[in-house]
């Protein structure tokens, strides 16, 4: 804390330093600044948002697709990498194409996508409740894991 004074005074201040004169809060009365190196400053500001986003996860939405005729072993290996996903912290979306006849027993998809949600329970909440789309039947389960 210099004080108050004049900006050339200031300017000259900082020069004798070495240094920058940094305005920081030109909204008050009188204007605060400081001297100090205007480029390590914005150095280290770029090297702290930088280490911010290294630490940031981010969450991919993973597909599984399925079919209302699918055979159990099968399914277990589709029910292991939806659980494997869900794991790491991302969302599942889940998939289930209806051919020819399989849109007159439409229930089938509905129970088997109820099935997941019921084993899945304990790793995933349901984002998006199993609902049918044109010819698709699709829900999302997002990772309860925190």
């Amino acid at each position: 804390m210099k004080g108050i004074f004049a900006t050339d005074k200031a300017v000259e201040m900082a020069y004798d330093e070495g240094l920058d004169l940094v305005e920081v809060s030109p909204n008050a009365d009188p204007p605060v600044c400081k001297i100090m190196d205007y480029g390590k400053y914005k150095y280290e500001q770029q090297k702290k948002a930088s280490e911010a986003r290294k630490k940031q996860k981010t969450v991919d939405i993973k597909e599984v697709k399925i079919s209302p005729r699918i055979e159990k072993h099968d399914y277990d290996v589709k029910m292991r990498n939806a659980k494997r996903f869900l794991e790491n912290g991302d969302k599942v979306k889940v998939t289930m194409r209806l051919r020819g006849r399989e849109m007159a027993h439409q229930e089938i998809g509905f129970n088997l996508l109820n099935q997941m949600i019921e084993e899945l329970d304990e790793f995933s909440s349901v984002e998006q409740k199993p609902k049918l789309e044109g010819r698709q039947m699709i829900m999302v389960l997002s990772s309860s894991v925190s």
